[in-house]
């Protein structure tokens, strides 16, 4: 009967409402069961809070039921009394819902800036004692987080250098000023796109992917595994993925600057009437170095941010599989707006600074 209680609710309904106007609280209402095939607890209980809406549950009566439905009206009727139904919740006003997600926000970044104490604890007994490091979990995380993630990081800083210096020669061209475009390209590519590209890249990459791994290894207990052994979970699982993203982050984002200007001189070449030797030596006089180290400079701050958020919203699944989507997905978008909110900050600083 649970497949088909939308349609029973329906009857039920329609045959109350034909003949509501002669029942009476004080009346006896008596069920026929005669042509009845099957009887569950839903579809007892759905006829028993209809006929609760009429009369006193101790006015129902049946005839014609088979012993096994009756023993499930019966059983119904008896713990109908006992059955609170809560109304529906108010919904909060929008004052209320404003402060029920700051304080949400409060919670989340308090926990993950505890998070960040626990890794930095962790790093510095690492320094006092250098062979407790995770060599061997340290080198396959480099592998997963760097050579791995080069094809994908090439080609999307590729593609985004081949649009930017299309887009800047469509301008530049109608004042002739098609050499210009090697200066917007290198100082944009270097300092702000590919640091930027490659930090989104790998939080949805990496940081999903930490949160994953370590999701899952708290819902196998492993993580457990690892104290009862009297290890830190923090020094075997989550600094070497600290560590790792930390290293390749920003040999990663050279990759991104090299394939970035690439993409743009193949563009100067085909549509600006600049040659590779013109783009290089343009690129050599409008490119200072501080650019390119202040854009590689960004980086370790913003994979320290990816790690510690995929680790520790990895360490705090709850023991079932939907946590695990849940915090992966939160995860991609926290690390999104976090690599977003630290480059407008290096952008005020470096612009304070004069740099």
């Amino acid at each position: 009967m649970l497949t088909h209680l939308a349609q029973a609710e329906a009857v039920l309904e329609q045959a109350l409402n034909q003949s509501a106007p002669a029942l009476t609280p004080e009346c006896t209402v008596q069920i026929d069961g005669q042509s009845l095939l099957a009887l569950d607890t839903a579809a007892a209980l759905a006829l028993a809070l209809r006929l609760r809406t009429v009369t006193d549950i101790r006015q129902i009566s049946s005839m014609g039921l088979q012993p096994a439905h009756e023993g499930v009206l019966n059983l119904v009727l008896q713990r109908l009394p006992d059955l609170q139904i809560s109304a529906p919740a108010n919904p909060l006003a929008w004052r209320a819902q404003l402060g029920a997600s700051a304080l949400s926000l409060a919670q989340m970044l308090h926990s993950h800036v505890g998070f960040l104490g626990r890794v930095a604890e962790a790093a510095w007994q690492t320094l006092q004692r250098p062979r407790t490091l995770r060599v061997r979990e340290l080198i396959a995380q480099l592998g997963q987080t760097g050579v791995s993630a080069i094809p994908v990081v090439a080609l999307v800083t590729f593609l985004i250098g081949v649009v930017f210096a299309y887009l800047l020669g469509l301008q530049a061209e109608q004042y002739g000023a098609n050499i210009f475009v090697v200066d917007g390209v290198a100082l944009g590519m270097t300092r702000e796109f590919s640091p930027l590209l490659v930090a989104t890249i790998m939080a949805g990459r990496s940081g999903a992917a930490f949160t994953a791994q370590l999701g899952t290894m708290r819902l196998t207990e492993e993580t457990d595994a690892i104290r009862m052994m009297g290890l830190s979970a923090e020094q075997v699982l989550v600094l070497p993925r600290v560590l790792a993203l930390m290293i390749t982050l920003p040999l990663l984002v050279f990759v991104g600057d090299v394939a970035g200007l690439s993409g743009a001189l193949v563009v100067a070449n085909t549509m600006l009437d600049l040659t590779p030797a013109g783009f290089i030596d343009r690129l050599h006089s409008a490119l200072a170095p501080r650019h390119v180290l202040i854009g590689l400079g960004k980086s370790p701050v913003f994979a320290l941010f990816i790690a510690v958020i995929g680790c520790r919203m990895g360490m705090d699944v709850a023991r079932d599989t939907r946590s695990i989507g849940i915090h992966t997905t939160s995860t991609v978008v926290q690390a999104i707006v976090a690599v977003i909110i630290l480059d407008a900050i290096f952008a005020i600083v470096c612009q304070e600074l004069g740099w």
